[in-house]
């Protein structure tokens, strides 16, 4: 089990990152634009860097969502390999079985 303030913090760069998502999105277009000039780019850029930290999506870890634990995490299950591993081996997870060759 993770720090309830682990996961409170990642909880909260989850909503930064859903605030902050649409502008940054459109200052990187403007950067990445090779028709945008000298002048509008380092602008973009010093928007984007006057933004808090919190604000780009990397800052977010994937954690498991029972119990919070940061590695061994699984996208398609949204649990860590642990947790997925017990779930399956109960049957919570309808369609994985357990292998054998």
């Amino acid at each position: 089990m993770a720090k309830k303030g682990k996961i409170a913090r990642n909880e909260r760069r989850k909503e930064i990152v859903e605030r902050y998502a649409a502008r940054r999105a459109e200052l990187k277009r403007i950067v990445r634009r090779p028709s945008s000039g000298p002048a509008e780019r380092d602008a973009a850029l010093a928007e984007l860097r006057r933004q808090p930290r919190d604000a780009s999506a990397t800052r977010v870890r994937n954690r498991d969502s029972v119990d919070g634990r940061p590695r061994g995490h699984l996208r398609r299950f949204g649990l860590s390999r642990v947790r997925m591993r017990r779930a399956a081996h109960a049957g919570f997870l309808p369609g994985v079985t357990k292998s054998s060759w």
